[in-house]
């Protein structure tokens, strides 16, 4: 007789898995269908839609014809859109990397456990995401103005004159500003809740390897958080190529430095609601989508690429 030792006998027979009746799936549409609507509704239509109308062009004569792929030719040798994405590649290159390293410092200070009042400091870092973006544009639009907001009375209590922040050559760099206060208490949230849940035992080895705090933080905590790291820079990439409420707003107060097509988002509202090309801005709309959608899809890859 065949002796079996004690782990062998105490393993169960494996059970054949129980699939899932008609009954149980229909109670999983149930939960799942309000969110497959919703989601097929806002967002899966629109794009659909826009797809018909990037077919098609309105016309003085004849009204509405189909012309296939002619407003992607069109889009795809449009000056004004290859500027306007242009500079906000520029915003983006310049802008994402200051913003991020600001959020990635505050994190990390807030992580050491060296700073008092965490909770405080906390909060009031990620206050201005909680205003809107209106109201963050149109203050600091008041603050940046030369006649009646904060630089004009710097100019006028000193007696110098500084330069225009919504002139055309810093109007770039100005709503830079803007973007990364609103979003660098985002960000830190998002690096500062990774950093609480490495485990500590990897800072206690660390330290008994006699690595100091600079070491700590490039050799075990960056590499921790990587994850985090490249999701706040798909989404800064993706913020970037949509900009349009900063521009948008500010535009009131400096015409001449905003123009209609200095992002593609703002070209695209213009394309659609002041020079009623529906169809046209539906293409621009889509092609612009196509690459930030390339985009941030090639960071996340090289980003999650184990190294």
């Amino acid at each position: 007789m065949t002796l079996l030792s004690p782990s062998a006998q105490a393993v169960p027979p494996s059970r054949p898995r129980r699939r899932p009746t008609g009954r149980h799936g229909l109670v999983g549409w149930g939960f799942a269908g309000p969110f497959v609507a919703v989601f097929g509704l806002v967002f899966l239509a629109p794009i659909a839609y826009a797809g018909y109308l990037s077919l098609f062009r309105d016309r003085l004569i004849g009204g509405r014809s189909f012309v296939g792929m002619d407003n992607y030719r069109q889009a795809l040798t449009d000056p004004q859109f290859w500027d306007g994405l242009a500079r906000v590649a520029m915003f983006l290159l310049v802008q994402v990397p200051i913003m991020l390293g600001i959020a990635l410092l505050v994190a990390l200070v807030l992580d050491s456990g060296r700073l008092y009042g965490t909770s405080f400091f906390r909060i009031s870092i990620f206050l201005p995401y909680a205003v809107p973006a209106v109201v963050a544009s149109l203050m600091w639009g008041y603050i940046y103005g030369t006649q009646f907001g904060l630089v004009g009375n710097i100019n006028d209590a000193f007696g110098i004159s500084l330069p225009d922040p919504l002139s055309r050559s810093l109007v770039l760099a100005s709503i830079g500003s803007i973007v990364t206060w609103e979003f660098v208490g985002y960000n830190m949230l998002i690096f500062y809740a990774a950093l609480r849940v490495v485990p500590r035992s990897l800072y206690e080895a660390a330290a008994i390897d006699g690595a100091g705090e600079w070491r700590t933080i490039v050799s075990v905590k960056l590499p921790a958080i990587r994850g985090a790291l490249v999701i706040a820079t798909i989404f800064s990439i993706i913020g970037s190529f949509q900009l349009f409420n900063e521009p948008s707003i500010l535009q009131k107060l400096a015409p001449n430095a905003i123009t209609n097509d200095l992002t593609p988002n703002l070209y695209t509202y213009s394309l659609a609601f002041s020079g009623q090309q529906h169809n046209y801005a539906a293409t621009v709309a889509i092609v612009m989508g196509v690459i930030t959608a390339v985009i941030a899809y090639t960071v996340q890859l090289r980003g999650m690429r184990k190294a």
